[in-house]
């Protein structure tokens, strides 16, 4: 919502670029309370885009939002069953109305993972698709006592930060002063302290504890990788027109130093084959490098 006001600010129509934007969610263990929250996502940004912004093109009012699974809750100990997990909360998303979905490999506790993970990871989400029926109807928990008491408590309690990020200017001040990293650190911080204390169960880490080997394949990374990369890079930078690129990158610096905008120089950087890295340094002298503020 605060890139919407942005937008705005510009001079945007809202009916213009709404439509466009797309949100990307997480999805967790707790199997209706991420069906809820989902859906009153949905909720919020439909009435917000509504009653708050005046869009009138209902594609304004849909919420596009991509879902990963939890990385987080994968497990090193007992690394086969994170297949359950990960089939549990792409389950969720799906019933929650995500547009795609990113399912997670069961080794991701442990390395990259292997050809034989991430084969799992997609007949995962095939098998949602094409097997469990959940497809065919829309919202198929509307109606569920349970689910629409969660998504209803979910969305008064989005609401209630939205007052307390606006009692503190909005949400660049609240970044200022630490808000968002304060509570996502005492979320992580109780979530620990629960399972430290076996108040929250996870299977393999604080019960079901099964001391034995792996027995998955691990994914090993070629170590020449690297040379080869390094050679292909020294190679563009060895054949590229070296004063196309030190102008593209002034006139990328320039921009950076007003108020326009920095895209269409990027573009052409990139297009003079400027290394990210040679941009990433022109931007970082320019405005300097972000520094979260202390939480304590």
């Amino acid at each position: 919502m605060e890139y919407v006001r942005w937008a705005l600010e510009r001079g945007l129509d809202i009916d213009a670029f709404a439509p466009r934007l797309s949100f990307f969610f997480n999805c967790h263990n707790d199997f209706l309370e991420e069906i809820a929250k989902f859906r009153a996502a949905r909720r919020i940004w439909a009435r917000e885009m509504r009653e708050t912004f005046g869009a009138r093109n209902p594609r304004s009012w849909w919420m596009r939002f991509h879902t990963q699974t939890a990385g987080c809750s994968l497990t090193a100990q007992q690394p086969e069953i994170n297949v359950v997990r990960v089939a549990i909360q792409a389950l969720a998303a799906v019933l929650g109305g995500t547009q795609s979905l990113h399912t997670n490999s069961m080794d991701e506790a442990l390395a990259l993972p292997s050809e034989f993970a991430v084969t799992v990871a997609l007949r995962t989400q095939q098998i949602i698709a094409h097997e469990s029926g959940v497809v065919n109807t829309v919202d198929p928990l509307g109606g569920s006592y349970a689910v629409e008491a969660l998504t209803d408590r979910i969305e008064r309690q989005a609401y209630d930060y939205f007052e307390r990020i606006k009692a503190l200017g909005g949400v660049l001040p609240a970044i200022e002063v630490g808000f968002f990293q304060q509570e996502i650190a005492d979320a992580a911080y109780r979530y620990q302290r629960e399972i430290d204390e076996r108040r929250r169960l996870i299977v393999g880490i604080n019960e079901y504890v099964a001391d034995e080997p792996l027995r998955i394949p691990l994914l090993k990374i070629d170590p020449q990788g690297y040379e080869r990369q390094v050679a292909r890079l020294k190679t563009v930078r060895a054949e590229r027109d070296s004063g196309a690129v030190g102008q593209a990158l002034d006139r990328l610096r320039i921009a950076a130093q007003s108020t326009e905008n920095t895209m269409p120089y990027i573009l052409d950087a990139v297009r003079a084959y400027a290394t990210l890295q040679e941009m990433m340094d022109v931007l970082r002298e320019v405005f300097g490098l972000y520094r979260e503020p202390m939480i304590m």
